[in-house]
């Protein structure tokens, strides 16, 4: 029995490192990373990390051991955290959704912000535990209080399950503001990627509830808020760069939707919606509302080719303005409150952030715009990675304290 299991243990061993050269192999040295990223073999070796896990988390969804988010999620989540003696962190729920609440250590009579975190990672990945760090920083650094919300995610959640946790998580807190010693004229919402979006989709849900304390400022990190057009110029630039790349980010989008991903050649090409619908929101989704200057890396104007019906029955929940905030209507972007706005230049969604700030200006929205030219998507995540940490994450974090101190 033991020669078996030295066998078994054996093949599993060689073909765990037959996996791991094939990711190094066909990853580590064909990752295109642009040259204005700074430490490029350290960008490489983070590429190859996220990839084996990928590769490894669809290994075992194949084999119905546990589903690719979960074993992702699972992995992320394993390093303990580091508690900063100034702030003091606390868990708790409102209802069912788990929160952190981060306050600084050192007690005042006067009322803090308040700031509402909702953490990036496609639905797939991401917790609290990954942006702990970051919440930490903004606390401290801010000098606010920050709760930051855990989601429902995938497999089992998709949208709009995390949406309306996090709608349901920041109402709690609005209510709540006195125990916190948080001022209710400035609370704050924020978050990356998903999150971001997430973000501005709370916004605009409350802003005609009267009942509740008026949200003072919205900060969006390189953040996801339209799903109708995948031809954009920073989309065709940027979408075989780390660390969200089309394999990836197909897998999130076609999953936190809940359609078929057999749809994403027919998407990539404008086929999954009518003409109609293009024609409505190119207003707003059009290439000429992007400055010239983010054109210039290799963008070819594609237009839509004739809508597949059937691929348009399956993804229409793109249209929901709680997947795709930016095509909002007008009389609700126009109460939007100050807002600060993070791109990075080597993002494929980029370009989300340059078209919300054209609409947000265009309706009188006061916009801080911060754009990091040597940025890539999920650099904020990074701020806490010791080795893996990017200064560009720094410079985020500095920009969002000075955006907060400044409300």
């Amino acid at each position: 029995m033991w020669v078996l299991a030295l066998i078994f243990l054996a093949a599993a061993c060689v073909f765990s490192l037959g996996v791991t050269l094939w990711v190094i192999c066909s990853q580590f040295f064909t990752v295109h990373i642009p040259a204005a990223v700074g430490h490029p073999v350290k960008l490489r070796v983070l590429h190859c990390i996220v990839q084996l896990l990928v590769t490894w988390g669809m290994m075992f969804e194949k084999l119905r051991i546990c589903s690719m988010p979960q074993f992702i999620r699972f992995v992320h989540d394993l390093p303990p955290l580091k508690y900063d003696p100034d702030v003091v962190v606390t868990d708790f729920r409102f209802g069912t959704i788990p929160v952190k609440l981060y306050q600084p250590k050192a007690s005042t009579c006067t009322l803090k912000p308040g700031i509402v975190y909702y953490h990036g990672g496609g639905g797939a990945m991401g917790s609290l535990k990954t942006h702990h760090g970051i919440c930490s920083r903004l606390c401290k650094e801010s000098d606010s209080v920050v709760l930051a919300v855990g989601y429902r995610q995938l497999p089992k959640h998709k949208f709009p399950v995390p949406i309306r946790d996090c709608l349901v998580a920041t109402i709690h807190f609005l209510k709540s503001l006195d125990a916190y010693g948080v001022d209710p004229a400035r609370v704050v919402v924020c978050g990356d990627s998903l999150g971001g979006g997430i973000a501005t989709v709370v916004c605009q849900k409350l802003v005609d509830r009267p009942d509740l304390p008026r949200i003072r400022a919205q900060i969006l990190i390189y953040a996801s808020l339209q799903a109708l057009d995948l031809q954009t110029p920073s989309f065709q630039q940027n979408k075989n760069i780390p660390l969200l790349n089309w394999s990836l980010g197909c897998y999130c989008f076609s999953q936190y939707l809940d359609f078929s991903s057999s749809w994403q050649e027919v998407i990539m090409k404008g086929a999954h919606l009518p003409a109609k619908v293009w024609e409505k929101y190119r207003k707003w989704l059009g290439p000429e509302n992007i400055p010239e200057r983010f054109k210039k890396r290799g963008y070819r104007p594609m237009p839509p080719k004739p809508v597949n019906e059937a691929a348009y029955l399956e993804v229409s929940v793109v249209l929901d303005v709680m997947c795709s905030p930016l095509i909002a209507e007008d009389d609700v972007v126009s109460q939007l409150p100050e807002t600060c706005i993070v791109s990075c230049e080597y993002d494929a969604l980029r370009d989300h952030s340059l078209l919300y700030k054209k609409r947000l200006e265009d309706l009188g929205v006061p916009v801080t715009w911060c754009h990091m030219k040597d940025g890539f998507h999920g650099v904020l995540s990074t701020i806490d990675m010791s080795f893996f940490h990017f200064p560009c994450s720094t410079r985020i974090l500095n920009a969002l304290v000075h955006f907060i101190k400044g409300l």
